[in-house]
């Protein structure tokens, strides 16, 4: 079983803002994603996963976005309670 890091919401922020500021110097997003991970000591699709949930809560890309998700999750728990 493998050990489960927990990163706070500022190392996280801050990746995926490198992300968005360095893609650009880079030749895919995905480059700048292996190279921004291993600077900060994550594996690179734990910090892919962040940056897509970033570009979904900014609508950039399509899906359910982080507020949404929690409050149908709350409406769930209401219905069952």
């Amino acid at each position: 079983m493998k050990n489960q890091i927990s990163y706070s919401p500022e190392v996280r922020e801050r990746a995926v803002r490198l992300v968005f500021e360095q893609q650009r110097e880079h030749e895919s997003q995905w480059s700048a994603i292996k190279s921004i991970a291993s600077k900060i000591g994550c594996a690179a699709e734990t910090l892919r996963t962040w940056v897509r949930r970033a570009e979904t809560d900014q609508g950039i890309r399509g899906g359910m976005s982080t507020s949404d998700r929690e409050k149908l999750k709350e409406l769930e728990r209401r219905i069952v309670n």
